[in-house]
């Protein structure tokens, strides 16, 4: 492949790039004096840099690439270094395997040369090709074992390490398994756009994925160790967002689990990011900010909370209290208790939620303080109230 693109830069006399569909280097000519900031980080890194990728999808660039087998032409766009130059998409049947880049340097390129160009795309597919075949059975291997690390049946540190060194896994000192559910069933197409966004992004490091019917699931690592929830956050609202501005696909719910240091507990995190889509699901409201396991604060101990509820074990008079007046009086002083809390206790910001007078919210406050016999001024009080309010709600919706 660099002797191809060594040959097609001798004809165009310009330097060429050749990447796959999800602008991962492949390979790139020889240049002489200059290049330009693009290309040398593209060299450099094995890959587009993320920020010329993003500007290259606002220029409308990338869309017309992937719609058509015309060469296109992509003027400077100086704030990411990228120089004057064009592009060509190499295509099996319907569907694009790869680009060839051609940077304008001394000269711009005429109508023969980009019917040159055109040839070189066609000529490049089976090359590509090969480099895909080879990939994809690579893949299949990668798959069965990610499966048997999420459901359990490998369990031990050193025998995952050495199948991860033996496949040729990167591997990182922090993980976490994310999921992104869909509203519906994950398409061949919809695989592909997530694939290329995944490839694309310089936010996380990707270790494994794999496809669960709505679910696509990610063992991933963050790029720095120092704050990995905050960058497991950022990158889960910025592909949601990629989705919906690229692809159109909206709708999306992620998630989570603990963030680990070694592999046996890859099954762990697995669960903890499915229990974080169960209770996001019952709550869409409550936690519409939360992804991540660790976050879900008092959400986490719900399943367990609930089965000691059923066993009889926990009773809150105070709340039965409050639903029998509510029901009776066709009062809402349950919510009222449950806003006021969830906004910590703030009576101004209580009472804007409600859409009440804030005298009208003290009184209420003042009621469920007799009618519930609770001391609104103990926090142990207020705390076991307001678990047993949201635990009455999750057993409604479970």
């Amino acid at each position: 492949m660099e002797e191809f693109a060594d040959h097609i830069s001798e004809l165009l006399q310009c330097p060429i790039t050749i990447e796959d569909a999800n602008h991962r280097l492949i390979a790139y000519s020889a240049h002489d004096d200059y290049t330009d900031p693009a290309r040398t980080a593209t060299i450099i890194s094995r890959r587009v840099p993320e920020k010329v990728i993003n500007s290259l999808w606002k220029q409308g660039v990338i869309q017309t690439l992937l719609s058509s087998k015309e060469p296109v032409r992509v003027e400077t766009i100086s704030d990411v270094g990228l120089g004057s130059r064009v592009a060509v998409s190499i295509w099996k049947n319907n569907e694009v395997i790869g680009f060839i880049w051609a940077l304008e340097t001394d000269r711009v390129l005429s109508t023969d040369d980009m019917e040159l160009l055109k040839q070189a795309a066609k000529a490049a597919k089976n090359k590509v090709l090969q480099l895909y075949m080879r990939k994809n059975k690579k893949e299949e291997r990668v798959q069965e074992f990610f499966w048997k690390l999420l459901t359990g049946h490998i369990t031990a540190n050193e025998e995952i390490k050495e199948s991860f060194a033996m496949m040729q896994i990167p591997t990182a000192p922090l993980f976490s398994v994310l999921i992104f559910r869909f509203a519906h069933e994950i398409t061949k197409e919809i695989e592909k756009q997530i694939s290329y966004i995944l490839q694309t992004t310089q936010q996380i490091q990707v270790l494994l994925h794999t496809i669960d019917r709505h679910d696509f699931i990610l063992l991933a690592a963050p790029k720095s160790p120092a704050q990995p929830i905050h960058e497991f956050n950022q990158f889960m609202v910025s592909f949601a967002t990629k989705m919906n501005e690229r692809f159109h696909v909206n709708s999306i719910k992620s998630s989570f689990g603990g963030v680990y240091e070694t592999y046996e507990y890859i099954e762990k995190s697995y669960k903890e990011a499915l229990s974080v889509l169960t209770i996001k699901e019952k709550f869409p409201t409550e936690t519409a900010a939360i992804y991540s396991y660790q976050q879900l604060g008092i959400y986490q101990f719900f399943d367990l909370l609930l089965e000691k509820k059923r066993q009889g074990e926990l009773v809150n008079s105070s709340l039965r209290k409050l639903q029998a007046y509510d029901e009776k009086h066709h009062t809402n002083l349950v919510e009222t208790f449950e806003v006021f809390f969830d906004h910590d206790s703030n009576v101004n910001e209580t009472a804007k939620a409600l859409n009440i007078h804030a005298n009208t919210l003290s009184y209420r406050l003042k009621r469920i303080a007799e009618i519930g016999e609770v001391d609104l001024k103990d926090i142990n009080q207020k705390i076991k109230l307001y678990i047993d309010i949201k635990l009455s709600k999750y057993e409604a919706l479970h």
